[in-house]
């Protein structure tokens, strides 16, 4: 194998239809007589075979201009795909959406506005930012203020009907996990509420907040209590409308603080606000949430970024939030309002089968958490190489750039789970030909031995996914040299 170092920055053209009748079985290029240079890579099956992953491996480069494929192995076996689903599920909201839509949340008043006192409701209308954080918060209550805004004399109603509502996106997740949160109309601080400690004496001080850069306003809407006990690190309960949650004293050390997933993001959104109204000025009543706002007047309204600027941090830092508000949004917006995440994938399936002509694709969710979802690497490839999608993607796909003989930028996405690991994206051959390309390695079995407990950090999972990645760059250094 090639030893190189990866490195990373950010940036990067265009495509057509293929993959359909892949061979199950490896093809091999057609060397001329004098491309020694082609004839010096190793062989992919020697590639494959010296990683020494076990369970499957699935790949296929092609042109990424024709959609002929130049090289596979397994391509049509179904395997998953981990987060490398984020990139279709990017590609079915930018072409369901248009890149220019933003989300849009707005602050309605049910009546009128009186010598500061508003005789009536305020209702925070949420439209499903996934980018929405307690500074735009702020800056609501700030537009409250400038409207004339001291006193709500009705409810303070958080209204989250904009999109269908679930508590988590996995359910075989343990419980505490930051990137597994709640996904709903109303989304602040990617639903996730900050968790702080401290040792004071023989006891601990903790905190619960939504903070940001610039706040950090407590909440009342999570709790923490630290229990007399060694495991289990974290339980979690939901009292009423509160998350409750305790954590072991043998856990703690001295100090930290951790990311833990918010599973009612309405009250907890009610929560902040009402602080950041009160910091405004503006007094008010606990949060409650509704699903439908009522009619009123806007008196403030802030909204996130264009989508492709949304969908491009989404591939660059894996969010699973962003990618499930993307595919629902999708979703709504062609007219649907589905029951649970799997039946919004089935309809991003279908529509990825209708669009690419890809056959054997079945997702479970949007961002490729849920380790059930399927695609081949032939699939996947098809929907790179569909007509239009590559000028649409590659431009959005963190850049990796392999250094080793030479360097070699790819735009890329990665997927990682429990001895899962996918990369799939596009990279120039060294005489220039655009390639596209899908790697996906999985232990199926390996993964479904783990228990609850041993999902979060299962022994031997970082070195297997370490060579996994390894092979996937050795793969495309291979590629580079061959396919010209």
């Amino acid at each position: 194998m090639f030893r190189r170092s990866f490195l990373s920055a950010s940036l990067a053209t265009m495509a057509l239809p293929a993959c359909a009748n892949a061979p199950e079985t490896s093809t091999r290029p057609i060397f001329k007589p004098d491309d020694m240079l082609a004839r010096s890579a190793p062989a992919a099956d020697r590639l494959v075979a010296e990683a020494g992953l076990g369970g499957k491996v699935g790949f296929v480069v092609a042109d990424a201009r024709s959609g002929e494929i130049l090289e596979s192995l397994n391509p049509i076996r179904p395997l998953p795909p981990a987060s490398v689903a984020k990139a279709v599920t990017a590609l079915y909201a930018l072409e369901t959406l248009g890149a220019d839509h933003r989300f849009v949340t707005r602050l309605v008043a049910t009546g009128p506005i009186t010598n500061g006192r508003l005789d009536g409701d305020l209702v925070l209308v949420g439209g499903g930012d996934p980018t929405l954080d307690s500074d735009g918060l702020h800056d609501l209550a700030g537009q409250a203020a400038a409207a004339g805004l001291r006193e709500v004399g009705g409810r303070l109603l958080v209204a989250d009907g904009a999109l269908p509502s679930f508590e988590r996106i996995d359910r075989e997740q343990p419980d505490h996990v930051g990137y597994n949160p709640a996904v709903g109309g109303i989304n602040v601080n990617f639903n996730r509420v900050h968790f702080g400690w401290r040792r004071a004496g023989s006891s601990y001080e903790v905190t619960m907040d939504g903070r940001t850069e610039r706040f950090r306003p407590d909440v009342r809407s999570a709790t923490m209590r630290v229990a007399d006990r060694s495991l289990p690190v974290y339980t979690y309960q939901q009292q009423g409308d509160v998350d409750a949650w305790t954590v072991a004293r043998q856990q703690l050390g001295n100090s930290g603080a951790r990311w833990l997933p918010v599973r009612n993001p309405a009250l907890y959104a009610g929560d902040i606000l009402r602080t950041m109204l009160r910091a405004n000025g503006i007094t008010t009543g606990a949060a409650q949430q509704v699903t439908t706002a009522p009619a009123g007047t806007q008196i403030a309204r802030t909204q996130g970024g264009a989508l492709d600027r949304v969908a491009s941090a989404m591939l660059k830092f894996s969010n699973n939030l962003t990618a499930e508000v993307l595919g629902l949004s999708a979703t709504v917006a062609r007219g649907a309002r589905p029951r649970t995440l799997n039946a919004s994938a089935d309809l991003m399936s279908a529509w990825l089968q209708e669009r690419t002509g890809a056959r054997r694709a079945d997702f479970d969710d949007h961002s490729g958490l849920n380790g059930t979802t399927r695609i081949s690497a032939a699939d996947m490839v098809t929907a790179l190489t569909a007509r239009g999608a590559a000028d649409r993607l590659r431009p959005l796909m963190k850049e990796l750039t392999i250094d080793g003989a030479v360097r070699i930028p790819v735009q890329a996405k990665t997927g990682t789970l429990n001895f899962v690991s996918g990369l799939a994206g596009y990279f120039n051959a060294r005489g220039g030909r655009p390639l596209a390309f899908a790697t996906f390695c999985a232990d199926v079995n390996r993964r479904a031995g783990l228990s609850v407990a041993e999902r979060e950090r299962p022994s031997g999972g970082r070195d297997w996914g370490r060579r996994a990645r390894s092979l996937q760059f050795d793969l495309i250094e291979r590629w580079e040299r061959v396919h010209t």
